[in-house]
């Protein structure tokens, strides 16, 4: 009796540890936190095949208008699907949390024998996985630790989807601005071309100048047609990065202005290790790792161990009723080679903690650098290059005015002042590039470093 006492204990416990549960939102409150933390928007977690109306409804809303970096982060983070299919790995940890919380199902064996004279011998048990119960505790810690490395994994993912939507909408504005002064070129050298072509029928130019303009027209119209490509594929990517299928959103006509100061973040290396989300996964596998060496050395001697009540029947006895206990016996491994096995883990988890840290902090340097030089050049190009460009533009048109210069050489001045100008797109979309990798760096991880 006693011992049918301690198995109904044993049910009830594993029947009390069947109770661990899956939570209202799948640990999506956490994810959407620390996301919003890091990149100013929430996602959203499609559980369903569909985005669900409000989704829809909150796309068509930011689309509706033209886009900015902030708007091209929420649609991204909201609309895209291979964001959403990743979001799909924290389901499966969240699956694999509540098991590690559950008792392994019991086992029941039955056997029949039939031997002469119509002697019937029937054997029946009932297994419970003591040792599992025992272990659940440490199992269950173990299970929360690798749930949160899945939050902190699946706000990475989050994180690295809204920054390559701004990285996306900077370039494929900058690519329809080029656009735009290369279409102004080419409208130039046009004019150029046909004046000349005229000019030099008339015996007023001579061969050379006129191939000269016929040249500079030729490679006005390839620079053209490359700035064509270049934009397409620039819409292209940030219809990638927002998950949409078609490309028929609009942009604004330029990039953001250059600030007047750019915002000078301080206690970088500091913060890349409280905050970066990669350098804190790292740090949550080696306490799970830790925990799961605990677990080991707890089990080492010992790894199975089951517990059941077992009856047989005979034809013409009495029924025989009694218990059953199984163990691994521990003849030719003592459990150093799983210990070993859990030592080197740990210490492999501890040496990425410590690579991933290092690698943080010389990524945001080096960013925080890119960020600075880029902000440099764009200012010289702002403060110096385009005004100057601009001056010499108006000092040429009064000397036209005055026939001192040609229609040629006003031409080829506004040829120039075109070139600074894209010159200055150029540096400014580097500019806005280089600080949206900083922020990248100071929350999730490098863009273009291996997840």
């Amino acid at each position: 009796m006693n011992l049918l006492r301690s198995i109904a204990t044993v049910a009830a416990a594993a029947l009390l540890a069947g109770c661990a549960s899956f939570s209202d939102d799948g640990g999506f409150g956490a994810v959407s936190e620390l996301t919003r933390e890091r990149s100013g928007h929430a996602p959203a977690w499609q559980r369903g095949p569909d985005p669900s109306a409000a989704v829809r409804a909150r796309v068509a809303e930011l689309l509706n208008a033209p886009l900015d970096a902030d708007t091209a982060a929420e649609v991204a983070l909201l609309n895209h699907r291979g964001l959403q299919a990743r979001f799909a790995e924290l389901g499966i940890a969240e699956a694999e949390l509540v098991r590690a919380g559950r008792l392994r199902n019991p086992g029941f064996s039955f056997s029949r024998m039939r031997g002469a004279f119509a002697l019937k011998e029937i054997e029946r048990s009932l297994m419970f996985d003591v040792l599992g119960l025992l272990t659940l505790p440490s199992a269950r810690a173990v299970g929360e630790r690798q749930f949160e490395q899945a939050q902190l994994q699946a706000a990475a993912d989050a994180v690295g989807a809204a920054t390559e939507a701004r990285l996306a909408f900077f370039g494929a504005v900058a690519a329809a601005e080029l656009l735009r002064y290369h279409e102004q070129v080419k409208e130039a050298a046009d004019a150029s071309s046909e004046l000349a072509r005229r000019m030099q029928q008339a015996g007023n130019f001579s061969t050379l100048a006129q191939l000269r303009e016929q040249s500079f027209q030729a490679d006005a119209t390839a620079q053209l047609a490359r700035a064509n490509q270049e934009a397409v594929a620039g819409r292209e990517r940030l219809a990638r990065a927002l998950g949409l299928a078609q490309t028929t959103f609009r942009l604004p006509e330029r990039l953001p202005e250059l600030p007047a100061q750019p915002p000078e973040p301080r206690g970088l290396e500091q913060a890349v290790i409280d905050r970066r989300l990669d350098v804190l996964m790292a740090r949550r596998a080696a306490e799970a790792t830790a925990r799961n060496l605990g677990l080991t050395k707890a089990t080492r001697m010992v790894n199975v161990l089951e517990l059941g009540y077992r009856n047989k029947s005979t034809s013409f006895d009495p029924r025989e009723n009694g218990w059953e206990i199984e163990l691994e016996l521990p003849l030719f491994d003592f459990g150093g080679t799983r210990v070993a096995r859990a030592e080197s883990l740990y210490l492999q988890a501890l040496h990425q903690v410590a690579d991933t840290a290092l690698n943080a902090r010389s990524e945001v340097r080096e960013a925080d650098a890119a960020r600075r030089g880029a902000y440099a050049l764009a200012r010289h190009y702002r403060d110096e290059v385009v005004p100057l460009k601009k001056r010499i533009s108006e000092e040429n048109l009064l000397r036209y005015n005055g026939m001192l210069i040609s229609v040629f050489e006003l031409l080829a001045d506004a040829r120039e002042q075109v070139h600074g100008v894209s010159g200055y797109v150029h540096a400014l979309r580097d500019f806005w590039i280089a600080e949206t990798q900083l922020q990248a760096a100071l929350a999730g991880r490098s863009p273009g470093a291996a997840p």
